[in-house]
């Protein structure tokens, strides 16, 4: 019986080694429990050792006035604010690191970015699975699966994908991490919306090169074969046509960055959800020239519900900073803040959205609506 048990337990730890793709044959050690997995270990490609690519862990942060002397008015930074504490992470940080463990609003969350698939997303770091609570902080796997990091979490070593914040191997194998309401917005437009707010310092006790982009021309339409993305790529929009995306109804919806960048301000009801996408310049991508500071202007974008205490607003852009709104005529910011009018003060309801490039959506989504093709 002991003889029998050794021989499937070899059998189990053949197929692990087997499954998991590992080029570089590296020596790596994982506690996680491979037989629990929602999908083949043979999507997984190890490419270096876990947090090879270093998280921050104690991350420091600096006011504007010592963000001036590093940042730039058009930088994208990740803006989170959470019961009244703000905080921003730019992506020339985020490139080098891919995840902040972090307190905002007293709420542990991850911060974090894949490069490889522009996908800035924030997760609440508490989860409870089968009435049981826990409280992660999360490490980069060295693994990719369909170009994307895959996270593992420090408790069970479960390994999650950070594009859907789905635990896909491990003891919490079905668990999905929650998703917290975040915008992609320039330094300056942070600043300008949360004057007391709080920047993700250089501080970070590693000597990287932050304002040097080491993906150049990555994001260039032009690119049909993202980079380690081995699958065949779906041509219904270009590979790195970036899609903002969101879910009303149940429904997965993707804008295209080029249409948003032409109407300037998008008013849709899918699923009779009234939402609202603005769009202005001044916001450069972090995938493009070597120097950050040089790079392409894509603007940002931001999500928001029309319905305001019973009423469903409509925007109109009317000018390169601000948009209208036809109930009241007031003003509001790519932030969703009233700046002017009877509604000053006020703010839009954030829609939980995404900004991807589409290879990587149609590879975890492809069933998805598509804004322009409906």
């Amino acid at each position: 019986m002991q003889k029998t048990l050794l021989s499937c337990f070899i059998c189990l730890i053949t197929f692990v080694a087997i499954g998991q793709k590992n080029p570089q044959k590296l020596a790596l050690n994982w506690k996680t429990d491979t037989t629990k997995r929602a999908v083949p270990l043979s999507e997984f490609t190890a490419l270096m050792l876990p947090d090879g690519i270093p998280p921050i862990d104690q991350p420091k942060f600096w006011l504007k006035e010592e963000g001036d002397k590093v940042f730039f008015a058009h930088e994208p930074v990740i803006s989170i604010e959470i019961n009244g504490e703000a905080k921003a992470y730019p992506l020339s940080i985020l490139m080098y690191h891919e995840i902040v463990n972090d307190q905002v609003g007293g709420v542990p969350i991850a911060a974090t970015y894949c490069p490889l698939c522009n996908a800035a997303i924030v997760f609440d770091q508490r989860l409870n699975v089968k009435g049981k609570d826990y409280l992660f902080d999360f490490g980069v796997s060295g693994m990719l699966r369909h170009s994307d990091m895959v996270m593992y979490d420090r408790q069970t070593e479960t390994w999650w994908q950070q594009f859907t914040g789905e635990a896909l191997v491990g003891e919490l194998t079905g668990a999905t991490l929650e998703i917290l309401p975040s915008m992609l917005i320039s330094y300056e437009e942070f600043f300008a919306t949360y004057p007391e707010g709080w920047v993700l310092s250089t501080e970070t006790g590693k000597d990287f090169a932050y304002g040097e982009n080491p993906y150049v021309d990555y994001d260039n339409l032009n690119n049909k074969q993202p980079r380690l993305f081995k699958e065949e790529v779906d041509e219904r929009l270009p590979a790195m046509e970036r899609v903002i995306n969101i879910n009303a109804g149940g429904y997965d919806r993707i804008y295209p960055l080029s249409t948003i960048q032409k109407a300037g301000v998008i008013n849709d009801n899918p699923h009779d959800v009234p939402i609202v996408i603005f769009h202005q310049k001044g916001v450069v991508s972090v995938l493009d020239n070597g120097d950050i500071k040089k790079a392409k202007d894509i603007g940002a974008v931001t999500v928001f519900s029309r319905r305001y205490k019973g009423k469903i607003l409509s925007f109109k852009k009317v000018s390169d900073n601000y948009f209208r709104d036809d109930l009241t005529g007031s003003m509001w910011t790519i932030s969703g803040k009233c700046i002017r009018g009877i509604m000053k003060g006020r703010e839009l309801t954030p829609m939980i959205h995404g900004n991807h490039f589409a290879f990587a959506w149609f590879a975890f989504k492809p069933h998805c609506e598509i804004y322009g093709q409906d």
